[in-house]
């Protein structure tokens, strides 16, 4: 299958017309612990959430930040040694087969090795046909911007068979504008595979819900938006960073669908999306429509855009 990204969209009455196809599907987000610099240990650990998700009737299963390599690296070298070019990557491989085998698309974080000199946190698009789509992490997260470079694809939206699929990856989420434009392209959905880590809020982990600060940041993302949201945290520890888990799928409300999950357990989350709803919810009333309602000719000057973005 072609998998075509998507134009940005100007807004009128059909800027997002309710799908003919598929409207209804299942997502799942996949919390679990890759082992740093395990490669083939990290093969099974995704191809194991894989299958879970899929046997749980999963169309769309998202794995968590860096799920072939591990996350916490301590220079250029290693960096380099542990990402990986996607043709050439047994992780990819075997992904793929599963998402062949179950008919399934897979957002899988991925360390990317474009040359010896370009890296990048990434995000891959499996189906079952092979890699349908790259995503680059534009905004890097502290030690990360010692080893990758920014992504340089900007922010696509992919077609696939059931809708629009939008990604981000972990900080990416603090930045709104990010998420915006992926709405305004014309997303149904923002997968976001992430690491969430204890040091962005170090004095409170979680609050009385079990909630960490990262689950109230794609609740908002969601709801301004009015997408659906798919975060994979992964869990455990690596040289001493802390990560918090609390995988979540969100809906355009930002209410959760599932979870979010346990701080610290391997877990398999799945939820129902109908689509359709999710379009015609921009429309929130006879004379409130989520983006018709934008003031753009404002908003351009102030944040410095050339466009309506």
């Amino acid at each position: 299958m072609e998998t075509n990204v998507v134009p940005s969209l100007e807004v009128t009455d059909d800027v997002l017309p309710v799908a003919e196809r598929g409207n209804e599907i299942r997502t799942a987000v996949c919390q679990y612990a890759p082992v740093l610099g395990d490669l083939p240990a990290n093969v099974e650990k995704g191809a194991a959430a894989i299958q879970e998700a899929a046997s749980r009737g999963a169309d769309l299963i998202v794995l968590p930040e860096m799920a072939n390599s591990g996350y916490v690296v301590y220079s250029s070298a290693e960096a380099r040694r542990l990402a990986e070019r996607p043709d050439e990557s047994p992780a990819v491989a075997r992904w793929q087969q599963l998402a062949h085998e179950f008919d399934a698309y897979v957002i899988a974080g991925f360390g990317e090795k474009v040359s010896e000199t370009a890296l990048y946190n990434s995000a891959l698009v499996i189906g079952p046909t092979g890699i349908l789509g790259t995503y680059r992490k534009t905004h890097l997260f502290y030690e990360e911007k010692l080893y990758y470079r920014p992504g340089d694809l900007g922010f696509p939206v992919f077609e696939l068979p059931f809708g629009r699929v939008g990604i981000l990856i972990c900080y990416d989420l603090r930045f709104p504008e990010a998420s915006r434009i992926l709405a305004l392209r014309g997303a149904d959905i923002i997968c976001v595979p992430t690491n969430w880590v204890s040091m962005m809020t170090p004095d409170r982990l979680y609050d009385a819900q079990g909630y960490c600060q990262a689950n109230y940041v794609a609740l908002a993302n969601a709801a301004m938006n009015q997408v659906y949201m798919a975060c994979a945290d992964r869990v455990g520890a690596e040289r001493g960073v802390q990560f918090l888990g609390c995988s979540l799928i969100l809906d355009p409300a930002g209410a959760p669908l599932a979870g979010p999950a346990s701080a610290d357990g391997e877990e398999v989350l799945v939820a129902d999306m109908n689509l359709s709803a999710a379009r015609r919810a921009k429309q929130r009333n006879d004379l409130n429509h989520t983006w018709l309602d934008r003031r753009s000719d404002l908003y351009s000057p102030m944040l410095g855009y050339d466009g309506d973005s």
